[in-house]
């Protein structure tokens, strides 16, 4: 009876110690709240993205290419953004351009990640020369800088939007060839792959329903990442005048217009270069959840 009223004593001390309680369940529910808040906020901001891109007419009904007032003047109610040098509505303009850099980014990420991963599989999948092989080319395409290699290319295919998001594709091929590699080669020992062949599983049949799946998920989590990364990229090429040809609205290209109105009209390339600040943020917080982080 000593013994069993000790215990409990001293499980009653424990749950009404200095971390349990009332204090430590709104620590809690205030951890998981603002975990909540970190990935909703973002995945919000890269939706609003995906609107503005998918259906710009949804939040603007003027036209991004046509004067509809006065020339720089400041963000007001009816000039959220104010106007360009030509009288042209910001924010039109910004909303607009989304559908060139967003989609631009989403074909970038596509062709490197299936052309990538491919690579990747099949370097790790088959081993021995054809790994050695598809190695170092992938070290040759990591041997260039991004940006140079980027504009090599987009000099290949020519200027435009399509063609600065293939060259960014490009550049991001060797990264997902490298971890496709790393997750083929450690999930192809697993006691699950030799259980499947020894069930007779065929070789393609295994790296098709169990290899390939299984290695996915931190291939996922770059694609993610390297959406922010190619928005900054295709901006950067549009920037440069590499992007969609004038007046086309990109984002890129519209802070460059207004890089020579900084001192009269900062809005031209502060409120542009923010919103690609806002959305390459996001997909990096977004990026961080599906490796694992603090979303669930």
């Amino acid at each position: 009876m000593t013994a069993l009223a000790t215990t409990a004593g001293l499980d009653g001390a424990a749950a009404t110690g200095p971390g349990a309680g009332p204090s430590a369940d709104r620590g809690i529910r205030w951890a998981a709240l603002l975990a909540r808040v970190g990935f909703v906020l973002p995945a919000l901001v890269i939706l609003v993205a995906l609107l503005w891109a998918l259906f710009p007419g949804l939040f603007t009904g003027q036209n991004p290419t046509e004067t509809v007032a006065p020339a720089l003047q400041a963000p007001s109610p009816e000039h959220w953004f104010g106007t360009d040098a030509t009288g042209r509505d910001l924010y039109t303009r910004v909303v607009y351009g989304a559908s060139q850099s967003i989609i631009g980014a989403l074909i970038a990420v596509l062709v490197g990640l299936v052309v990538g991963t491919a690579v990747g599989l099949a370097a790790g999948a088959l081993g021995g020369a054809v790994d050695e092989t598809l190695m170092r080319l992938v070290d040759v395409l990591l041997a260039f800088p991004g940006l140079l290699l980027s504009l090599s290319v987009v000099i290949l295919l020519g200027f435009g939007t399509t063609s600065a998001a293939v060259a960014v594709g490009v550049t991001s091929i060797a990264v997902f060839a490298r971890l496709a590699r790393s997750r083929v080669v450690s999930v192809r020992v697993s006691d699950f792959v030799e259980a499947a062949y020894g069930s007779g599983g065929t070789f393609l049949g295994v790296l098709w329903r169990h290899i390939l799946p299984n290695s996915l998920t931190p291939v996922i989590a770059l694609a993610a990442l390297q959406f922010g990364s190619a928005i900054l990229q295709i901006s950067t090429l549009g920037f440069l005048g590499y992007g969609a040809p004038p007046p086309t609205p990109e984002w890129g290209l519209l802070i460059a217009e207004g890089r020579n109105y900084v001192a009269t009209a900062w809005w031209l390339t502060v409120l542009p270069g923010l919103i690609v600040v806002v959305v390459v943020l996001a997909t990096n917080r977004l990026s961080q959840a599906l490796r694992g982080g603090d979303a669930a």
